[in-house]
């Protein structure tokens, strides 16, 4: 009953971001809405973290499972994909290493600023 109870919490917040994306006049997600007001009353102490854990556990858990259906709508369109490889990868690759890049820098950064708080 209590995973039941924080699933409902967080589809509540989803269900939030989805108004917030029709209301709002900004190309911003309504997944991305949800989420950041999840982030803020997680943060203010609005919802508690021991009241969403359960449910995002599994969640994270089951996370690449939801990557299925995009990876088989692109194999289905590999024909099409096949033309552009050249360009796609050009630039896939930088982007993908800019990112795990500013992704480790600005870890290590919030990690030396925790470091010194302690």
């Amino acid at each position: 009953m209590k995973l039941i109870f924080e699933f409902a919490r967080i589809a509540a917040f989803c269900f939030v971001g989805e108004v917030c994306h029709l209301v709002l006049p900004l190309p911003i997600p309504a997944s991305v809405y949800g989420l950041m007001l999840l982030l803020a009353a997680l943060r203010f102490g609005v919802v508690k973290l021991e009241q969403v854990r359960t449910a995002a556990l599994f969640l994270t858990g089951i996370f690449p499972l939801l990557f299925v259906p995009a990876a088989a709508g692109v194999m289905d369109l590999w024909a099409d994909l096949q033309a552009m490889l050249v360009p796609v990868l050009l630039a896939l690759i930088p982007i993908t290493i800019l990112v795990m890049t500013v992704s480790g820098c600005v870890t290590q950064r919030l990690a030396e600023r925790k470091e010194k708080k302690q």
